[in-house]
């Protein structure tokens, strides 16, 4: 690789980040979907936060202001075109549980569901919202970590190559590479 550099737009400069699927619910407990090219690790012990940006037009910024929490579910590639419909529509408008397929399940510590088809679901609790830029940033305190079994090795560790989980770069859509070495 050369030396030599060129300097490009600042626009989503970071990358590849996981894709999620970020769940909550109205008033009435009807849950929604958004998909977010980003989910981020705010702080990764005592207490696990989250982060998850949303730009306040949003309906999902709406519900996770009244409700104060959200689940993060981290979708496998073979879910990418549900991944994209969750974020072409407005559950304003549409039920996305129902019109894309997926199964809601009860979360045990909040109120918006897990969704089944997602083999990572983490229930969080919003300590704290700022506003970044064209977004607000909301800090979401991990309640509960959901993985399903055929991801964890004999130790208990995720690995993540059986996730097959999906980044995001460039306004475009990845599968996670393979592992290159275990750092622990």
């Amino acid at each position: 690789m050369t030396a030599e550099r060129v300097t490009c737009e600042p626009t989503r400069p970071i990358f590849p980040s996981p894709t999620g699927l970020i769940t909550s619910v109205d008033a009435a407990g009807r849950p929604n979907i958004i998909t977010l090219g980003e989910v981020f690790n705010l702080s990764i012990r005592d207490p696990v936060i989250v982060g998850i940006a949303i730009a306040p037009a949003r309906y999902s910024h709406e519900l996770i202001s009244a409700g104060g929490e959200f689940v993060v579910n981290l979708p496998p590639a073979e879910m990418l075109e549900r991944v994209l419909q969750c974020g072409q529509v407005s559950g304003r408008e549409v039920d996305k549980f129902a019109q894309f397929g997926l199964t809601p399940l009860p979360a045990t510590h909040v109120a918006p569901p897990l969704i089944a088809e997602c083999p990572i679901n983490i229930e969080c609790r919003v300590r704290d919202v700022q506003t970044i830029g064209d977004h607000d940033l909301f800090q979401g305190e991990v309640l509960a970590h959901h993985v399903s079994p055929e991801l964890l090795d004999a130790e208990g560790r995720i690995i993540p190559e059986r996730l097959s989980a999906v980044v995001f770069a460039h306004w475009s859509f990845f599968a996670m590479g393979p592992l290159l070495k275990r750092w622990r």
